[in-house]
Formats: structure tokens, sequence, C-alpha cells
């Protein structure tokens, strides 16, 4: 039974090490929040680090940071990333961009511009939702889950 629920039983556990983080629920989910913040901009690839380094800059929860920027991982960054470049592109009244006929240095350099602008305009705006959602929730959540009892997960019975 307990190999056909790993994936409850992981689940479980990420949530019980997430509700044990030292600090207080603000800490918590201010940087929660600002992992979030920096997990939404399109950074991939340095995201873990710019989380730690703004956390300590900030004096937020380093941990909760961390865990915030995986809210753009492998599987959800391509969504993510495409409802920024739609946002974006929209707040700035642009069209779609279409690839060059040509690709020479200077139609790349142009086809960059008009990708990575509403691309960095819609990220900072949904980032900025998203990370205040994310605050709100915790800040309510936290305290909640943490009065909880939560049961141990049953163990196998031994043998002999």
């Amino acid at each position: 039974m307990w190999k056909r629920l790993g994936l409850i039983r992981q689940g479980k556990l990420g949530l019980l090490r997430f509700v044990r983080l030292r600090g207080s629920p603000e800490e918590i989910a201010k940087g929660l929040a600002l992992g979030i913040f920096i997990g939404m901009t399109p950074t991939f690839g340095i995201q873990m680090v710019l989380a730690v380094f703004f956390a300590m800059l900030l004096r937020e929860n380093k941990l909760a940071a961390i865990l915030g920027v995986w809210i753009s991982n492998p599987v959800t960054a391509p969504f993510i990333y495409a409802l920024e470049y739609e946002a974006g592109r929209s707040m700035l009244g642009l069209e779609r961009v279409r690839l060059p006929d040509e690709f020479t240095f200077s139609a790349l350099k142009t086809l960059g511009w008009d990708v990575l602008a509403p691309l960095w305009i819609g990220s900072l705006v949904c980032g900025l939702i998203c990370g205040a959602l994310c605050f709100a929730l915790t800040l309510r959540t936290i305290p909640s889950v943490r009065a909880m009892r939560i049961p141990r997960w049953p163990r196998r019975p031994r043998k002999g």
C-alpha cells in the first residue's frame, strides 16, 4: 500500500517541512512571496541565486524564497511565460511577433527586443499579483496549519 501512495506521502512530508520552517508566519509569507515574484520573471536558470540574494538583502526567509521560485519549473514555465508575454503584449499594444523571413543578426536582434519587452512587462505585473496573493494566503494559512495535529503516516507491520 505504501508504494502506491508514495506521491501522497511525499506531498504530506513536503507540507510538514514547509509548516515547520523557522520564523514567524509573516517572515515565511514574505520569503515565499519574494520567491514567487522572482520565479515569475524570465530569469530561468539563475532564479534560485536571485531569490537567495534578495532574501538575504531584504532579511526574509531564504528557504521559503527558494521554495517559491519553484512555481516556474520545466512543466509550468512555458505556460507562465506565454501568459506573461500575452499580458505584456496587450499592455504595450503590440502585435504578435512573427518569425523573420531571413535570419540575420539585425532581424534576430529586433525579434529579441519584440519578445523580451512584453515578456518583462508582463512578468513584473503577473509577479506582483501572484506574489501579493501568495503573501495573503500564506499569512492566513500558516497559523491554522501549524495548529493542526497532523497524524503520523501508518507504518507497515513488521514481519516475524
